[in-house]
């Protein structure tokens, strides 16, 4: 079992700011992925981006130049710096860890992101 813990996000103007993070904790496999799906009202939950243990990271087009996904490995913490934030990115960001080789997907209990304009 992994358990995942999010935290960070809240309410931002267009054209602002947010850091996204999550921890996770429990049987953590050395070869995973980590990432982040949104789901805005209505719509499908869809990847926004990743990042594999190695540092391998993939984006949604429709974040790639304002987003940056990292990690720490030796803390089990993947991070979403969302910049220049714009109304459409109002979702609920959740979490997700896949263990590479054994096999198994972790969802956090997600995190509103709301952005004004």
């Amino acid at each position: 079992q992994v358990q995942l813990v999010e935290s960070g996000g809240g309410l931002v103007q267009a054209g602002g700011s947010l850091r996204l993070s999550c921890a996770a904790s429990g049987s953590i496999f050395r070869f995973n992925t980590m990432g982040w799906y949104r789901q805005a009202p209505g719509e499908q939950r869809e990847l926004v981006a990743d990042i594999t243990s190695g540092g391998s990271t993939s984006y949604a087009d429709s974040v790639k130049g304002r987003f940056s996904i990292s990690r720490d490995n030796a803390k089990s913490t993947v991070y979403l710096q969302m910049n220049s934030l714009k109304p459409g990115d109002t979702a609920i960001y959740y979490c997700v860890y896949t263990a590479t080789y054994a096999g198994g997907t972790y969802w956090g209990q997600g995190t509103q992101v709301t952005v004004s304009s």
